[in-house]
């Protein structure tokens, strides 16, 4: 039996990936830039417009630059840091320390602040008047033993509970201790050490021209690389080559991008109930989340420094000027035109339908899901041994089955105590990766929400349509083939929210005293020149053949309602007869009296009303006709309870 699971552990093994990846943490970065005389070289003069103006450095510190900003404003939370490694000058905590030699903290680890910001920028603009040569290389070179052991003590002083901690190395130096093994060997035991702590080492190779960078000759023994992420990241380590027309700026934020930091859990420990007593941990992940600007605040400017105004709500009640107390005030419902009240236990239990938990209460073919059932974004889950031990081994049977035999799950699901429950189906996914952007879409399990009875509406009668010709559609074709966009997905790194990103950019211009951008970079637009460019002759050939299709239309239904016209003439009219009208008992529309409707209020018949009888009804009294038949019956009860 042993056995058995031993050899199913081996051929699951490529199909799982860990659990590290999405859990919700906050995230602590550090860069260390290597300061030496080729990082701080020139690039060669070149006539292309993308080509590299700046060296190495610069574009490295750049690069932090821009994550810097992005950090202050996607994640206010997360701790960034730079350090310069083998600089002349030493400098740690704002001291000079021997125990770390030529390595200089040029921001300290914490929060980014606006005024870290405006000093890299001064750094970069050599405004910086505190600089003093920072950029200047030693001509010893730096053990990096002391880099590692640095980074460590940061860590561990600024960051200890963060479950996300990261140090980005960035050199053109493969081989810094010049083939010393002793200084290899103390350097791989500080970062076996950095990697105990939980902290992963990420180095961003850059090379010039037909240079290679030999990661054997000392980083091998430095990145500890998770086998996972290596399956979904192939490559041993993402190099970015300067000169050759993409510029080394660009290819390291494509590179530090790639390495986004784990998504955010939506639940934890969630139990996943398979049939009566077999249960399993799940957790949930937040994998794509809308991203919307941070909430507004009053600030209050009259004191000797700004702060923040915190509002406070006070009922009173209506007729005596009474401030009511929290313990005071009961939940109500309307029914029936009477109020339904409820205490806080009462409206506790209504809610009540059981503790979170994802019930799978059966199984279904995956062909009769139909694309329109999706109401609300889907929750990525993963297993977890903190709840049951063994889930990850159930998990990984329930996802390979249901990948195979090509079904989903239908199961219950509340997603937190009190919550509401909701169907949703249990979608298996395998993993889809992207060399250029990264990991898309992880392997494992969705909760894909679907809609209950009540949620699903008539749809709106149709309308004759008219259908298109063959020729039409083949023109089209050509259209729509041409106008693919890259590798034919929808890459979403690609298209930053245009209003969310001009929002920031006014923020990040007021807090930066930068100069306010006169409009916004928008992603979203169509590329005009590159459409005619590629189909402008298709688009106007198909908008021809389209003209002569509708004049044809038109035509054959201008002969057809004459037709029918001349037929109407050729027939007898019938005479006409007078029209009488009877009175009705129980007269309805505006014809109605208060006594009638005071009548059927008391009977309960008002529902029998159309929405034709109660509009007139209710404009003949003053009151809003426009609405549902629902509300049109509560602002005629509501005007019955007061008038009549």
């Amino acid at each position: 039996m042993a056995d058995h699971y031993e050899k199913r552990d081996e051929e699951e093994d490529e199909d799982e990936i860990g659990e590290q990846d999405y859990k919700a943490q906050k995230d602590a970065l550090i860069f260390a830039i290597d300061v030496s005389k080729s990082m701080l070289q020139p690039p060669p003069e070149s006539n292309e417009k993308k080509a590299d103006k700046d060296p190495a450095v610069y574009a490295a510190l750049k690069c932090a630059y821009q994550v810097m900003q992005q950090r202050i404003i996607s994640n206010p939370k997360d701790m960034m840091g730079i350090i310069l490694f083998g600089t002349e000058k030493t400098k740690c905590r704002d001291e000079q320390d021997s125990r770390y030699p030529h390595c200089y903290i040029y921001t300290d680890l914490d929060v980014p602040a606006a005024e870290d910001v405006k000093s890299l920028r001064y750094l970069l603009e050599g405004e910086d008047e505190g600089d003093n040569g920072i950029l200047v290389p030693s001509s010893k070179g730096v053990a990096m033993q002391s880099l590692i052991f640095l980074a460590n003590h940061l860590f561990t002083t600024k960051a200890p509970n963060f479950g996300s901690r990261r140090l980005f190395i960035i050199t053109d130096n493969d081989d810094p201790h010049r083939g010393d093994k002793d200084q290899n060997r103390i350097a791989a035991r500080h970062a076996k050490d950095l990697y105990d702590l939980g902290v992963t080492i990420d180095l961003f190779a850059i090379t010039r021209g037909d240079e290679k960078f030999d990661f054997s000759k000392f980083y091998d023994d430095i990145i500890y690389r998770d086998p996972a992420t290596e399956e979904v990241h192939p490559g041993k380590v993402s190099t970015s080559k300067s000169g050759d027309g993409l510029t080394l700026l660009a290819s390291l934020i494509s590179n530090i991008n790639s390495r986004q930091s784990p998504k955010r859990a939506y639940f934890s420990n969630m139990p996943l109930e398979l049939g009566p007593g077999l249960q399993i941990s799940v957790k949930g992940y937040n994998i794509i989340q809308k991203q919307v600007p941070a909430r507004s605040c009053y600030v209050w400017l009259d004191g000797e420094k700004a702060q923040i105004a915190v509002g406070e709500t006070t009922r009173i009640a209506e007729d005596s000027a009474k401030t009511v107390q929290a313990g005071e005030v009961k939940k109500a419902y309307k029914f029936g035109g009477e109020y339904v009240y409820f205490t806080e236990d009462e409206q506790k239990s209504i809610k009540q339908f059981g503790g979170p938990i994802i019930r799978i209460i059966g199984f279904k073919d995956r062909s009769q899901l139909g694309f329109w059932a999706s109401i609300k974004k889907s929750i990525f889950i993963f297993p977890s041994e903190d709840g049951y031990v063994g889930s990850s081994r159930v998990f990984t049977a329930l996802w390979q089955k249901l990948l195979k035999s090509r079904k989903i799950g239908i199961a219950w699901h509340i997603a937190r105590t009190n919550g509401n429950p909701q169907l949703v189906a249990i979608i298996p996914s395998k993993a889809h990766s992207d060399c250029k952007s990264g990991e898309s879409i992880p392997a494992g399990l969705w909760l894909y929400p679907i809609p209950y009875a009540d949620d699903v509406r008539e749809a709106a009668d149709q309308a004759k349509l008219v259908r298109t010709t063959d020729a039409l559609t083949d023109k089209m074709n050509k259209i729509i083939g041409n106008l693919q966009l890259p590798s034919a997905t929808y890459n979403p790194s690609k298209y930053p929210n245009p209003a969310l990103q001009w929002h920031y950019k006014i923020l990040q211009a007021l807090a930066l005293e930068e100069e306010v951008p006169d409009k916004p970079d928008d992603a979203t637009l169509p590329k005009y020149k590159a459409i005619h460019n590629r189909c402008g002759e298709y688009i106007q050939e198909w908008s021809r053949t389209a003209d002569e299709v509708l004049s044809m239309i038109t035509d054959a239904r201008a002969i057809k309602r004459d037709l029918d016209e001349d037929d109407e003439d050729d027939k007898p009219k019938p005479a006409k007869k007078a029209r009488t009208t009877a009175p009705k008992a129980g007269a309805s529309g505006a014809a109605m009296n208060n006594a009638e409707l005071k009548k059927r209020y008391g009977d309960g018949t008002l529902t029998k009303l159309t929405v034709a009888e109660l509009r007139p009804i209710l404009v003949d009294r003053g009151i809003d006709a426009k609405g549902l038949k629902k509300t049109l019956l509560e602002r005629l009860e509501e005007w019955i309870e007061e008038n009549v």
